[in-house]
């Protein structure tokens, strides 16, 4: 079983499960609303795809040519063009695009020895996703634990050093975080790997079931590859998560604090509890429903950012074989790549939708 092919089981069950536990036990306005918001997704995954499909299309350049290089003849490169279908008529390739789209098989790779695109994301999509679960914990323990600490010490240092903490960070260039990083604990102090997601010679031993390292690593026992692995796996994930933690501390610290407006709070402080109680057991809960909105919406910017991040870390992921497929103008591939970050965004916000109407019953009516 190609390791992208567990991750969608992995992905998919669960939110299959999700789902018919919510039109199982949920009321009429949420199961329409759910309806909706699932009908909604199929648009928007469609749309985005075709954009790509005409922007890659219009743009200088040719992918034959990019491979072949100084080398390919005229004839060897409409030879080519034809083998892959770039001659045909501009409606028989979206058609064509329209089918892959549909039924998930990407096709051939148009460069780098036309291998199939699945096969190409099995290898890589595992590395993204390995990136940007703990890249989004650390974002969530960060900008949750620290809005929550800002607003709980309101007007004082620890709030101005963190609102200050969340203007800075988010303002800053993400390659230029991960060149500071690389320049800091791995060059000048050699604590820390810069590249790669493992040390080469450890890389050997470890056997891949998933290809996600640290499951794998796990799974078989090797301690060595899970070391190597955790190592290499620090300086992207800090430099990705932090950046993500900003927006998370902003608004965590303002509706952390309008909520400790509430009258029910003031009735709740009348009454003796005690402040962490009020703040972290009360307030907290609460201000954590636009936190849960605001969760879907990073998705996408996730995925931005691990494009840069991956560049900078010679992370053999999606992002970075992205960057590769668009500098060799490859059209089937960056297609590919596109409608999957469409998709895993579009499910991604759908189950954030469903559990927000579930903690929020306002949103379904």
């Amino acid at each position: 079983m190609p390791p992208i092919t567990l991750l969608a089981i992995i992905i998919g069950v669960p939110s299959i499960l999700l789902l018919a536990y919510v039109f199982i036990r949920g009321t009429t306005g949420l199961r329409r609303y759910i309806l909706t918001r699932i009908v909604l997704t199929v648009p928007m995954v469609f749309i985005l795809g075709s954009l790509v499909f005409f922007i890659m299309r219009v743009l200088p350049g040719d992918p034959v040519s990019s491979a072949l290089g100084p080398k390919g003849t005229p004839e060897m490169i409409q030879q080519i063009r034809t083998q892959l279908g770039l001659n045909d008529p501009m409606i028989v390739q979206y058609g064509r695009f329209l089918g892959q789209m549909v039924t998930l098989k990407f096709g051939n790779s148009l460069v780098g020895g036309h291998r199939p695109i699945i096969d190409e994301m099995s290898e890589r999509f595992p590395a993204t996703l390995e990136l940007i679960i703990p890249a989004s914990i650390l974002a969530l323990v960060v900008g949750i634990y620290g809005g929550t600490l800002a607003a709980s010490r309101r007007k004082k240092a620890t709030d101005y050093a963190f609102r200050i903490y969340a203007v800075v960070i988010y303002s800053v260039p993400i390659f230029w975080l991960g060149l500071i990083l690389q320049l800091f604990f791995g060059v000048k102090l050699g604590w820390l790997p810069i590249s790669g997601r493992i040390d080469p010679i450890i890389g050997t031993t470890l056997q891949t079931h998933t290809n996600l390292y640290f499951i794998d690593s796990l799974i078989t026992g090797n301690w060595s590859a899970l070391g190597s692995v955790v190592l290499h796996l620090i300086l992207p994930t800090i430099t990705l998560g932090l950046i993500q933690s900003g927006l998370f501390v902003r608004i965590t610290r303002a509706n952390v604090i309008e909520t400790l407006q509430a009258d029910y709070i003031a009735a709740a402080r009348a009454r003796g509890i005690r402040e962490k109680v009020l703040i972290y057991g009360h307030a907290l809960k609460n201000a954590m429903i636009p936190v849960i909105t605001l969760i879907g919406l990073q998705v996408a910017i996730l995925l931005a950012g691990a494009v840069l991040t991956e560049t900078v870390f010679s992370w053999p992921g999606m992002g970075s074989y992205l960057v590769e497929r668009i500098s060799a103008r490859d059209y089937t591939a960056v297609q590919s790549v596109i409608t999957v970050f469409a998709m895993l965004v579009a499910l991604i916000s759908l189950a954030v939708d469903v559990i927000y109407s579930l903690v929020d019953p306002r949103v379904r009516y």
